[in-house]
């Protein structure tokens, strides 16, 4: 049996076979779990395509996390695909593009506020959305890149992550009493969609492997699913509000 056997769990953020997301969503049916996945705008048919490439056949839903009309509908949808949901993985993330590379000055807050919609206040949508189904207690898993520090080029993006991480720990106080667990995956740099549209990407991959004390491959997203499907898991039944390294040990490095 694996981890998750029995398991209902909703993934999103599925584009290609290269998002993280999609190495979450495989190893979860590795592990035995039922897998739904969500879609959004123009990228619904991207993830319908990919998750034909998937080893299992997996439902595919609409949700928007700008259309807050979408929760009721949504959480309709998966109380009628699945009865009860188990697990959830929030991959969601945008900004404009004048919030990222250097020029952190350059952003209004008509761009900020988008990348923090987007960004952060999706993590609690999707709680609204799952929350409710999870009525044997359940876990939420955020993608995240540890904001605690600024990095070049990152720019407001980091701004809502740090706002992500702050929104996952009053998630972790408001969902506990339900024994609903939320915890963060902050992960090393991985080559997906994302983050080639991040200018000067080139510049993290390129000191990430050296300085971390595993080493890291910017091609390998194994070892960030395997931590996002054992917080899913039974495994990590009292830990939540937390944030958790998958990074080769970067983070713990000095320069």
């Amino acid at each position: 049996m694996g981890i998750l056997e029995n398991k209902n769990i909703v993934i999103t953020g599925v584009l290609t076979d290269a998002s993280l997301a999609y190495g979450v969503a495989q190893r979860a049916l590795d592990e035995g779990a039922t897998v739904v996945l969500t879609g959004a705008g123009r990228g619904m048919r991207l993830t319908e395509r990919t998750a034909r490439r998937l080893s299992s056949e997996v439902t595919v839903l609409e949700l928007d996390v700008s259309d807050q009309s979408q929760i009721d509908s949504v959480r309709d949808e998966l109380a009628s695909t699945l009865g009860r949901v188990d697990g959830a993985l929030h991959a969601i993330g945008f900004a404009p593009q004048v919030c990222l590379g250097e020029d952190f000055m350059a952003a209004t807050f008509d761009d900020v506020k988008v990348a923090l919609e987007i960004s952060s206040y999706s993590l609690k949508f999707l709680a609204d959305v799952v929350a409710p189904l999870m009525t044997e207690g359940g876990s939420i898993v955020g993608l995240d890149f540890d904001a605690t520090v600024s990095w070049p080029v990152y720019s407001w993006m980091g701004v809502a992550k740090a706002a992500l991480e702050s929104t996952n720990r009053y998630l972790a106080r408001a969902l506990g009493a339900q024994g609903i667990r939320c915890n963060l995956v902050a992960a090393g740099p991985i080559r997906t969609l994302a983050a080639k549209s991040i200018p000067g990407f080139d510049a993290f991959e390129e000191a990430w492997g050296p300085r971390a004390p595993l080493g890291w491959d910017i091609n390998d997203s194994t070892p960030v699913a395997k931590a996002c499907v054992a917080l899913m898991s039974d495994w990590f039944d009292a830990t939540t509000g937390e944030m958790i390294h998958v990074d080769g040990g970067f983070h713990s490095t000095g320069i």
